[in-house]
């Protein structure tokens, strides 16, 4: 019988496997508890350790105190990545317990708050949109993350991030970025200031954010306090309002990174949200308050259009890359060596795992590639860089097919070692799916540009931007979304024909650096903010 038991909860350690230790993730392990499986699993360790990012940032304190009670017989704690401990005793039960019936009690006072203020920043926003805000490019730029996620540290959201903070002094007056966690591979002489969300309300879905925002107002108003501000650029996220409110307050523009309707994300590829009636008020309100609203595809344009967002303040503005971070020099020998990839052909995709990923679909892919030609069993692996939602599903696939061991799945790794890792691949692969309500894919895969650096032959999915972005058989070869058969043939045209690999990687890295990189990306959001508000 396992002894103990290791629970990873947006903590970033890849934990080696113990013996007589049982290691697995939230995700894995909560989706065993739907299952009648997750009851073979109550009372059957002698301890349980839950690891997380910050003790004070943990989402659901009390459910998930509940479930590793549930799960061991004897001690049970939290420990998060500076070694800050909190045992599961009765002492912690009840504390958890009593804050969390006051938070209840407050929520039924904050959402009437939180509307009556939606409503009466409406107004201003009807007002304001009468007053020209002009921009004073000497000032600093002030950058918002406000997003409520911890301990991120790869992912396309901090490539975006790192890509436009990091070149903003180009075209104005050093940046100021007020962020609720850190974010690697941002400049470290970038000023930065962290907003650590009060410890109230995570027991309840969506109302941290919504609390948040008057606690971040007020800090970022003291903060800020006499300096000489240009704008206000804010990444949004999920029921964040408080650029609107910081914009008005100064008087100054603001800017809306718009990454996709957190309604539809959710819907789609989460779970509809309680509140979400307040939650489109708060999206709508972000829109119509913008003096600019950058997006990164057409799709995302059309989207706004038809919810009368005016087309002269919408930016379409793909995503970038650092071409000198990515590029052809970067030496990929020690993950090779690591891997045991040496005379190896290496199929490589890197990611988040999210849902519109398709890696289950390229694992699938790759296990019929093997199926059906066992000869590249000795020369061919996949390379799967990362985690995330999608990855027991990966799993799975990959023992279904038997292909395990032509397979490397390295776990999540820091965004600072992806040029290397994808440096020790020869073909890259972006197997992106179609939106599951059939509507045009919106995003604008940060992982396709890095590929298209790296000069390595692609293989992508024909949707939408991808498809607009590249070309088929000039700077990748591209295959029909969601089609295992149709990305088994590309995989194989470029394991065959390395010639091939070698001329469409040289093209899209040719491509990328003309028209592709972060600090073109940004330049276009400074002309276009003095075109709006010069």
């Amino acid at each position: 019988m396992t002894k103990k038991a290791i629970i990873l909860k947006g903590a970033r350690q890849n934990l080696k496997p113990v013996s007589d230790v049982f290691i697995i993730s939230n995700e894995e392990l909560r989706n065993r508890l739907v299952h009648l499986d997750g009851f073979l699993l109550c009372l059957r360790f002698s301890e349980v350790k839950l690891l997380t990012y910050r003790l004070d940032t943990l989402v659901k304190p009390l459910g998930t105190a509940l479930i590793i009670r549930f799960l061991s017989r004897g001690a049970c704690y939290f420990e998060d990545e500076k070694g800050k401990i909190l045992e599961i005793d009765i002492k912690t039960f009840a504390a958890l317990f009593i804050k969390t019936i006051k938070d209840w009690i407050e929520k039924k006072r904050l959402l009437p708050q939180v509307s009556q203020e939606i409503k009466n920043l409406r107004e201003k926003t009807m007002n304001r949109e009468k007053i020209r805000v002009s921009v004073d490019l000497l000032g600093s730029p002030i950058y918002l993350r406000t997003d409520l996620i911890f301990g991120l540290r790869s992912g396309g959201s901090v490539g975006h991030i790192a890509g436009v903070l990091n070149h903003l002094d180009h075209f104005t007056a050093p940046p100021v970025f007020l962020s609720t966690d850190i974010i690697p591979t941002v400049r470290p002489d970038i000023e930065t200031k962290i907003l650590t969300p009060p410890g109230r309300f995570w027991d309840f879905n969506e109302i941290p954010g919504l609390f948040f925002n008057t606690v971040m107002e007020r800090t970022a108003k003291e903060y800020l306090d006499g300096r000489r501000i240009s704008f206000v650029y804010q990444r949004y996220s999920l029921n964040n309002y408080c650029g609107v409110k910081i914009a008005q307050l100064m008087k100054v523009p603001f800017v809306l990174e718009y990454n996709g309707s957190e309604i539809w994300i959710n819907r789609n590829w989460g779970r509809p949200l309680r509140y979400e009636a307040l939650s489109e008020k708060i999206e709508m309100l972000n829109l119509r308050a913008a003096d600019l609203v950058v997006v990164v595809s057409n799709v995302m344009k059309e989207e706004l259009l038809s919810h009368c967002i005016q087309a002269e303040k919408i930016l379409v503005n793909p995503n970038g890359v650092d071409p000198e971070r990515y590029s052809p020099s970067v030496d990929g020998t020690k993950i090779r060596s690591r891997y045991h990839l040496d005379e190896k052909v290496v199929v490589g995709f890197i990611g988040t795992f999210g849902k519109w990923h398709g890696a289950e679909v390229l694992a699938e892919a790759f296990g019929l590639l093997l199926r059906q030609f066992p000869e590249y069993k000795d020369r061919v692996r996949l390379l799967m860089i990362g985690d995330g939602l999608m990855m027991p599903l990966v799993k799975k696939k990959i023992i279904q097919l038997a292909v395990a061991p032509h397979c490397i799945l390295t776990g999540l790794i820091p965004q600072e070692e992806g040029p290397e890792h994808l440096a020790a691949c020869d073909i890259l692969v972006a197997s992106h799916v179609p939106n599951p309500d059939g509507t045009s894919f919106f995003g604008s895969p940060t992982k396709l540009f890095e590929y298209m650096a790296m000069g390595k032959g692609i293989v992508a999915s024909d949707l939408d931007q991808i498809g607009e972005v590249l070309k088929h058989d000039y700077t990748a070869w591209l295959v029909k979304p969601g089609d295992i058969d149709s990305l088994m043939i590309g995989l194989k045209t470029l394991i065959d024909d390395e010639p091939r690999r070698v001329k469409l990687g040289k093209a899209a890295r040719e491509e990328v650096v003309a028209k592709y990189t972060w600090k073109e990306h940004t330049r276009k959001i400074i002309e276009k903010l003095k075109e709006r508000c010069g």
